[in-house]
């Protein structure tokens, strides 16, 4: 995240607020549980009250709280993967929806349907979770969570036009496909530059 706001957004200041124990509320319980949302309201309450222009919400399994809170903050909220599914759909009719965690690959879903719904486009969704891949990362062996996600990824190339890569930890597999014969979407670099220009934007109402 840091090196898309050194690239998009130099002169910002960016303020990370970090709780790791989210992701792991939310997939413990299965799903996106009233107390997870209650602390996200109060991280973005806290953003709010330190003088933060715009709220830029990091984790997939958690944004849809941000639905449910953004009319008790006073500052607009993003969420990293809206740009993404916008332009998925946009890219195809077939879209593979891939995660390693079932907390993270349903709300991605749900979201790139509704902005499909948004925009009257009939789509079909393939949901694929790379089995594997978020363990081996919590137990350092990043090199066997590429491996999988590569695989993964190869495998559903040849079920759809698009692929959407549901976590931000993902995108980190992209440099090392080389050429692929479908695009591969993340959400770090067009949820920032998406920031970029709702800034600018409102710089010039």
């Amino acid at each position: 995240m840091k090196d898309q706001f050194k690239e998009f957004l130099p002169d910002v200041r960016m303020i990370n607020i970090m709780d790791d124990s989210l992701l792991n509320d939310v997939m413990k319980a299965g799903y996106l549980t009233e107390a997870v949302k209650d602390r996200i309201y109060t991280y973005m309450k806290n953003a709010e009250d330190m003088g933060a222009d715009m709220i830029l919400n990091a984790c997939s399994s958690v944004g849809e709280a941000t639905d449910m809170i953004k009319d008790r903050i006073h500052i607009p909220i993003l969420k990293i993967d809206e740009a993404m599914a916008d332009h998925a759909i946009e890219l195809g009719k077939k879209i593979g929806v891939l995660a390693t965690v079932k907390t993270t690959l349903e709300p991605t879903v749900r979201l790139v349907l509704k902005k499909a719904k948004e925009k009257g486009k009939e789509i079909t969704i393939v949901e694929q979770i790379a089995e594997g891949a978020f363990q081996a990362l919590l137990e350092g062996n990043s090199e066997k969570h590429d491996q999988i996600l590569t695989e993964t990824i190869a495998a559903l190339m040849e079920q759809v036009d698009v692929i959407v890569l549901a976590q931000v930890s993902m995108a980190r597999i992209i440099p090392s496909l080389g050429k692929v014969k479908i695009p591969i979407l993340s959400s770090p670099r067009s949820g920032v530059e998406l920031l970029k220009n709702v800034m600018a934007y409102n710089a010039l109402k």
